[in-house]
């Protein structure tokens, strides 16, 4: 993890660069080729991508059978269970409380118009495997979605080399009452939901991070008119710490996003050297009892933290970065907060690790990475509902609207337009 000592605002658009955008072009290209191969070829295809890519042999079927999902129950800890039952109760608290209200407006007399809020019909959730199955990505897509009444969700994720799918999030499918699960991943289930094959449904939008193939398959599949949640690529975490900061805190934030994966970036903005060289001196002791040690040592060859003046050079440093992650580990923090204009989600004080927004807090962990944060949102039960608006005009009301939409339209050439409106007055007036 290199220092940066005071660069200058030109020098800031370079250590704001992600390492993975470097290679999107050869990445595009991949994937272009992973979904022209599984648009044609459909399960095929899928069989022979699960073989090289997972080492799996899925030709008894690429569906989790009834029995998979009843036997995975018995393989999950009770205390694990216990856990994700009580974040899943978290999630839908917080989730639920996002219903929008449906609200009927009168905007002129006998003018009614209101919204309703419809649920996407048939949703794709993405959950990565690998070597991190990731449960807890089921539960921030799995219970919106189930909350806003999607009538389909097909969830796919990558089998494990013996072709069965790791029974925790089996388990958690089972919860979130998923049945419908596909054992694919990476850009060809992406390619599968995107158009449909014989055992994958195809849906009308896709949700779900993963790796810079996820996310660019992701982006191809919008041309097929399918539409996703957000660029949501490798993880990232930017920590604003203060001399008020805790090294050992800070340094436990940035390493538990370096092992999400070896393209996970993170950043560490300080105004004092000393809590940057001690945060450091603590990485590296933390970092030689952790597990994925080698996946964390990659990620933090491409990051960096930098030595700035002031929290507010930070905060501008921060939202023109816009990271998916932000933790404000200073001694003021919701002052420090109110500047936010950019970031996934944001973790303030010392003792609110990110971690907790992964997991189990309520918030969606479903966040923009990349620096899409300038103009994304973060999964939410919005994300999961189409926003319709209906309106009915009374006699009165078109005789209030009438002369207005008929001079705005002949001002436009629309004689069309006027005349909808003329014949309906003629009609009222001739009684």
């Amino acid at each position: 993890m290199q220092i940066f000592h005071y660069p200058s605002q030109p020098e800031w658009a370079a250590l704001q660069q992600r390492a993975a955008a470097q290679q999107a072009p050869d990445v595009e290209q991949r994937v272009a080729q992973i979904f022209a191969d599984v648009r044609q070829r459909g399960d095929a295809a899928l069989l022979e991508y699960a073989q090289t890519f997972d080492g799996a042999d899925l030709r008894a079927g690429l569906r989790v059978t009834p029995a998979e999902l009843e036997a995975a129950v018995g393989q999950v800890p009770s205390a694990l269970q216990t856990a994700i039952r009580q974040a899943h109760a978290n999630i839908r608290r917080f989730h639920e409380a996002q219903r929008p209200a449906e609200e009927k407006v009168e905007t002129m007399p006998g003018v009614l118009c209101w919204r309703r809020a419809v649920p996407v019909q048939r949703v794709g959730l993405y959950v990565p495997g690998g070597t991190a199955p990731l449960f807890s990505t089921l539960l921030m897509l799995g219970v919106p979605a189930r909350l806003a009444g999607c009538p389909e969700v097909v969830l796919c994720t990558p089998p494990r080399p013996d072709g069965s799918v790791n029974p925790v999030i089996l388990f958690t499918a089972q919860l979130l009452n998923i049945t419908t699960i596909i054992k694919a991943g990476g850009a060809q289930a992406v390619a599968a939901l995107s158009g449909g094959t014989e055992s994958v449904p195809a849906v009308d939008k896709i949700f779900g991070p993963g790796n810079r193939y996820v996310t660019a398959a992701k982006q191809l599949a919008t041309r097929y008119g399918v539409a996703i949640d957000m660029p949501a690529g490798p993880s990232e975490v930017l920590v604003i710490a203060d001399e008020s900061a805790n090294p050992v805190f800070v340094a436990a934030d940035l390493l538990s996003q370096a092992e999400h994966g070896p393209d996970s970036q993170v950043i560490l903005l300080s105004d004092s050297l000393a809590v940057i060289e001690a945060t450091q001196a603590e990485v590296a002791r933390q970092l030689a009892t952790l597990p994925r040690a080698a996946v964390a040592t990659r990620a933090l060859d491409e990051s960096r933290a930098i030595l700035l003046r002031t929290p507010e050079e930070m905060l501008f440093f921060s939202n023109q970065y816009a990271p998916e992650h932000l933790i404000l580990a200073v001694q003021n923090p919701e002052q420090l907060a109110e500047g936010v204009t950019s970031a996934g989600s944001v973790f303030l004080g010392h003792l609110t690790p990110e971690a907790a927004g992964d997991y189990a807090s309520g918030t969606n962990h479903t966040l923009p990475t990349n620096g899409y944060a300038r103009n994304y949102s973060g999964v939410s039960l919005d994300s999961f509902l189409k926003k319709i608006t209906y309106q009915r005009i009374t006699a009165a009301g078109l005789q209030h609207i009438g002369a207005i939409v008929e001079t705005m339209a002949e001002a436009e050439g629309l004689s069309a337009h006027a005349r909808a409106i003329t014949l309906r007055l003629e009609s009222l007036a001739a009684g």
